[in-house]
């Protein structure tokens, strides 16, 4: 059985929209009487998860996920050291995501764990541009450039094997050194860097080769649905989920009516 991460950290000083929203923490948005929380919680057992466990600070949402049912697990130094710790904890296999998901389906979930290869020690769904303005022409995204079109995360990662602990320790490598990227292009190797700038990789070649510089497999899912590639950031985001979540849940009660 697999277990799930949610990501529930906040930045030092919290969150700006969270402060412009007058609420503590972005899980904390509720949209049709839920909050966010809520609905990634949801979405991660009604896929079948074993356990699910929140990194979070004490306070208003680690008391949520509790009262939810979820187990809590101090948010550690960047999203990297918070995903080691419950990679530590837990073991493989560990789907990871975040509280601001807000659309997450189960099927997406279900999905990125069936799709990813066998030999594949981590995955990560992403989806191409045209998948994402069919689903939502409005949103603004930023994306990746490859061959193969450009790609824009969906905040759901897969960490299949124990040797996915390997990805991990990148993470927190390319974490460390974010304001020097030329240290981030170092590990890439210099021909990997100039085939992906150039746009003469497709992103599964992409991931597979820089799986390969740090001795992992890693696999590309590509979403089906775009909506997965769509968070909340900001009030626009707020907004279109919102009517959203509104419309798809009139049509379920009609269905089921």
């Amino acid at each position: 059985m697999t277990n799930a991460l949610i990501l529930a950290g906040t930045r030092p000083g919290g969150d700006p929209f969270a402060r412009e929203l007058g609420i503590a923490h972005k899980a904390l948005i509720e949209m049709e009487g839920k909050t966010l929380l809520e609905r990634v919680i949801g979405s991660l057992r009604a896929s079948g998860m074993k356990r699910v466990i929140v990194s979070a600070a004490e306070g208003p949402v680690a008391q949520l996920a509790r009262d939810l049912g979820a187990e809590v697990m101090a948010p550690r130094a960047g999203p990297s050291g918070s995903v080691a710790a419950a990679f530590d904890h837990l073991g493989a296999p560990l789907v990871v995501t975040t509280s601001d998901h807000a659309l997450l389906r189960p099927e997406w979930v279900r999905e990125l764990v069936d799709s990813t290869p066998p030999n594949a020690d981590v995955s990560v769904m992403l989806a191409e541009r045209g998948v994402v303005e069919a689903a939502m022409p409005e949103t603004r995204r930023t994306y990746l450039r490859f061959a193969d079109g450009r790609w824009s995360g969906c905040n759901l990662f897969y960490l299949q094997t124990p040797n996915a602990r390997s990805a991990i320790d990148t993470w927190a490598m390319v974490e460390a050194d974010r304001k020097r990227p030329w240290r981030i292009a170092a590990r890439l190797g210099p021909l990997t860097l100039l085939a992906m700038l150039l746009g003469r990789l497709t992103m599964s070649e992409g991931l597979a080769k820089l799986g390969r510089r740090i001795d992992v497999e890693a696999a590309l899912v590509p979403a089906s649905n775009g909506l997965a590639a769509v968070d909340v950031d900001k009030l626009a985001d707020l907004e279109a989920v919102r009517g959203l979540i509104t419309t798809r849940e009139e049509k379920a009660s009609s269905n089921a009516d």
